[in-house]
């Protein structure tokens, strides 16, 4: 077990070593050690980098100290509203609905539009735009919002190049 531990200390004193890492370096199973040793390969090859990270309890070390992979996200852009908007899809559709919330603002400031109030104002006279019917998936959502802030030049949506 002593033997195991040293391992993973040296290999985490190693990899932090080398500085930070593109986000986009990591697969699914996200930044830490497992990422560093397995990378961005898809597939199954994720459990183990996942698995890892689990093992040697490095995300938190990583995030805290910027290595690891864990290094600041590149700020913005149609990927990371993307995901953003995946991820955050229910509170989205009641903001929209609303004309107004939370994650429209940070929508707009991960696609660097200039005025919030705008953007929201758009999603909202365009809610059936965005969202046709309650069967329509995560990725049709985002893909739909992207492309409609994309659409208006007015929005200034700087980050969605």
């Amino acid at each position: 077990m002593k033997l195991v531990l040293s391992v993973a200390a040296a290999s985490m004193l190693f990899v932090a070593s080398h500085g930070t890492a593109k986000a986009d370096t990591y697969g699914t199973a996200g930044c830490g050690l497992g990422a560093m040793l397995i990378g961005s390969k898809p597939g199954i090859v994720q459990i183990f980098a996942a698995t890892t990270n689990g093992i040697f309890a490095n995300q938190t070390f990583g995030i805290s100290s910027g290595t690891l992979g864990c290094g600041a996200s590149p700020a913005g852009g149609v990927a990371s509203a993307q995901s953003y908007l995946e991820t955050n899809r229910q509170s989205f559709a009641k903001d929209v609905a609303r004309g107004q919330g939370e994650t429209i603002a940070n929508l707009s400031q991960i696609a660097g539009c200039a005025d919030s109030g705008a953007v929201a104002a758009k999603l909202q006279a365009n809610f059936k735009t965005v969202f046709p019917s309650s069967t329509v998936t995560d990725t049709e959502v985002s893909t739909t919002t992207v492309k409609l802030l994309k659409s208006d030049a007015s929005l200034a949506c700087s980050k969605l190049i």
